[in-house]
Order: structure tokens, then sequence, then C-alpha cells
């Protein structure tokens, strides 16, 4: 994969990061969920909760991110979160992933002034984090992602106490 270009999500481009996540979840064994609809109230319009960027290459969809702001105290500013990342098989060792991850920090410093970028990987995605480890990111060991989500998160929010 020679060339390619990255860009931020626009309407037209709903659909392709909707293919692409969806790729991403099938690449991890999880099940996709959201829809071009609700990506597109996500990551659309100035208030938007997030952004998307798709790398296109080819004539094809090969990569995207989904990024969103995050506060931290211990750093005392914004930084942004990359919540997915994915680059199509036949574009990996490209420098695609390093380019697109690049990107998404541009974009979380151009609209949220994000100083800092966090991510997960999965325990078990070895390639991915000797991928993140190249890149400069360290391991927060002592970090653990927590979920609430179904029905506990329905009885937490219905003022349960």
């Amino acid at each position: 994969m020679a060339s390619f270009d990255i860009h931020p999500v626009t309407k037209p481009h709903v659909g392709a990061l909707a293919w692409a996540l969806e790729q991403l979840s099938a690449d991890l064994g999880d099940t996709y969920r959201a829809d071009p609809g609700t990506l597109a109230s996500a990551c659309l319009g100035p208030n938007a909760p997030c952004r998307g960027l798709i790398a296109r290459g080819a004539g094809k969809t090969i990569g995207a991110s989904l990024i969103s702001p995050v506060f931290s105290t211990i750093y005392g500013s914004t930084g942004m979160y990359v919540s997915d990342l994915w680059v199509a098989a036949d574009a990996r060792g490209s420098g695609l992933g390093h380019k697109l991850i690049g990107a998404a920090a541009r974009l979380g410093a151009d609209v949220w002034q994000a100083k800092f970028l966090k991510l997960t990987v999965y325990a078990d995605n070895a390639s991915a984090a000797r991928f993140y480890n190249r890149l400069g990111f360290n391991m927060a060991e002592r970090d653990r992602s927590c979920l609430l989500d179904g029905s506990e998160f329905a009885h937490l929010i219905g003022g349960a106490g």
C-alpha cells in the first residue's frame, strides 16, 4: 500500500466509518452494535462527543479511528482517548497505523486542545501491544478498565442507591 489519505469523518463518510469499525470488531471477535445513524449523531456537529477519522487508499477504506476527549486532574489538562483504531490487513506494516494515531493526536489537539493521548489494548492482542510500544506508549500496569453496562447501568441511572 504505497499511498493513502486520512481525513475527518463527515456525513458522506459515516457509512465507511461504520464498515471499518465493524471490521475491527470482527478482527477482535467482538459484537458490533453501532449503526451509521448512531455514529453520525456521535461524530458530527460542533458538540459531538467523539470524532472519527477515515483512511483511504487504492479507492477503498483501509483504516479508521474513533477518538473522544477526556480530562485528567493528574495531567491538569484535556486529553483524548482513542477508543478504536483499525487498519486493514493488507495495509498493516505500511505506516498507516502510525499515521492514523498522529492524525488523531492532531485532531484532538485542534478540537479539544488535547495534551495527551490514552488508549486501551486488549491483554491478548500482543501485536497491537508491540505496535503501541514501538510508538512510545507506556503500558500503565496500575490501570484497569472497568465497564458498567446493560441492566446494571440502567439501574444506576434510575436513581437507585
